[in-house]
């Protein structure tokens, strides 16, 4: 369907901005293209995008699910061979052969089992030959698996045509070697340099907002938060080791609170008030407990629970339920299931407390409060539902993203839900085999965005699809991490890449 949107403008654009901190760099100057990969905050499913070396405009991309560890270009085919890979921690070296079809934009998983195979270095030896060095399957009882490999020469007489999943493991059968480990990082961050001036590694937003004057802030790796005047030019930025990731503007607008989540560090997480003014720190809180910050509709930040309790100790929830633009706080309340493992937190409740004023000029704090459980947040027997993304209509009612919980290697089992504030009643339910990264409504609209890089419109009476649209940059998909809806009847919508689109609607 067509998109009702037209992209106005780019926040944090630049050069190299699809593929995060680079990784490894491959070039071939015989076509004037440069692949790059890269990582993006703490993701382990990096990036390669393919450039051209003039104009630096972006000819393809794939998304990998570990480490690049090897590129090389074919030497008559527009294809690029990417090789990836990581050892588990414990006892096996699992990797891909991605195949990227420069002319078409697709890959092929060519190897032949899910786990396959690390693998370490690629290299062309002629048209039909693609030499092919792989970590052994295991380091079982083999110390020496961690610097050793199997060197094997694959071959294919059309290396366009390779179907998924047939190279074999006697294809990679070779001759063990010894296999260096090289670091590419330093190079590839000289090279994009070098090509792209403006080039900056910045990371997926995870959260924006738009002020009442037409500026635009952003919580994303690497950046507690960052303010863009109405130009688009960056008035101000606070960088943070690992970024913002929640946003609460006060109610006179002269401020905003941010989370901050701590990697294993105490306190686990911070929530600060910064001058909206030039970003100057005013306050902060440091939680002992996992939670989520949330704005109300008088907007006043309220801080509600996201994560439970084992053994005494706060753990945060991996999908906590978080409602945007709410009167009052939702949250998830965790049962202890009768006979349950200790380390079982128990079945989710969606929980509300009642609101009181907060210390003076801070967010007020549920955490002693007297939590009141309204019904389980899932509504079919026996499936068991984990939070996400939502927000509030007028009439009080919510509207949620959440998944079915399901075991690693099974498919995604994803929904959208409209439900009764007063006992988890749903009015209607859309499912999809995708995750939702953010979500947001208007008076008419429910607006998801997907971990795949769709967004879906929902009509939010009934759920009906209104339109649906793989959002793109270029020749390339973006993946969309952040939406807001603003009071103009735009959508800011940030991506996995740290740029944030400005959307208005077509006229």
């Amino acid at each position: 369907m067509t998109f009702p949107y037209t992209v106005d403008r780019i926040l944090g654009d630049r050069s190299f901005a699809e593929i995060g901190h680079p990784g490894l760099t491959v070039s071939d100057a015989g076509r004037g293209l440069l692949a790059v990969a890269g990582t993006h905050d703490f993701s382990d499913h990096p990036t390669v995008g393919v450039y051209d070396s003039a104009t630096l405009s972006c000819r393809a991309l794939v998304r990998c699910r570990d480490h690049v560890r090897a590129m090389a270009f074919h030497p008559t085919l527009p294809l690029l061979a990417v090789g990836t890979g990581t050892y588990d921690g414990g006892y096996f070296f699992c990797g891909e052969l991605l195949l990227l079809d420069l002319a078409t934009g697709t890959s092929v998983s060519a190897f032949e089992d899910a786990p396959g195979r690390q693998v370490l270095e690629l290299e062309w030896l002629d048209a039909q030959r693609l030499r092919v060095l792989t970590a052994p399957p295991d380091d079982h009882q083999d110390e020496a698996a961690h610097t050793h490999g199997h060197a094997a020469v694959v071959r294919r007489t059309d290396w366009a045509a390779v179907p998924p999943g047939s190279v074999t493991a006697d294809d990679l059968a070779g001759p063990r070697i010894p296999a260096a480990r090289p670091d590419g990082r330093a190079d590839a961050y000289r090279t994009v340099t070098a090509l792209g001036p403006n080039w900056e590694p910045r990371l997926a937003v995870a959260a924006v907002e738009e002020l009442a004057d037409g500026r635009v802030l952003a919580a994303l790796g690497g950046v507690r938060l960052e303010c863009r005047l109405p130009t688009g030019e960056r008035a101000w930025a606070v960088p943070d080791v690992e970024g913002g990731r929640e946003i609460a503007v006060t109610g006179d607008g002269s401020a905003a609170w941010v989370s901050v989540v701590r990697r294993d560090r105490q306190p686990p997480q911070t929530v600060v008030r910064l001058s909206l003014v030039d970003g100057a720190e005013l306050d902060r809180i440091d939680t002992s407990a996992p939670v989520s910050l949330v704005s109300g509709e008088a907007g006043e930040p309220t801080l509600v629970p996201a994560g439970y309790r084992i053994g005494g100790v706060p753990v945060a929830a991996p999908h906590p339920l978080r409602i945007r633009r709410s009167e009052r706080p939702f949250f998830l309340s965790f049962t202890k299931r009768r006979g349950a493992r200790r380390s079982d937190p128990g079945a989710p409740w969606v929980a509300t407390a009642a609101r009181r004023p907060g210390r003076a000029g801070g967010p007020a704090e549920t955490s002693t409060w007297r939590v009141r459980r309204l019904f389980p947040l899932s509504w079919v027997p026996g499936e068991e539902h984990v939070g996400g993304p939502g927000v509030a209509a007028g009439d009080g009612s919510l509207i949620h993203a959440g998944r079915v919980f399901r075991q690693r290697h099974e498919p995604v089992d994803s929904f959208v839900v409209r439900r009764e504030a007063a006992d988890g009643t749903p009015r209607w339910i859309f499912r999809t085999d995708r995750s939702a990264t953010a979500l947001d409504a208007d008076e008419h609209t429910a607006f998801v965005a997907y971990d795949d890089g769709e967004i879906v419109a929902l009509d939010l009476a009934d759920g009906t699809v209104r339109w649906q649209h793989r959002l793109t940059l270029g020749h390339v998909s973006a993946i969309p991490t952040a939406l807001t809806v603003t009071g103009a009847g735009r959508l800011l919508v940030g991506t996995r890449d740290g740029r944030v689109l400005v959307c208005h609607p077509r006229t």
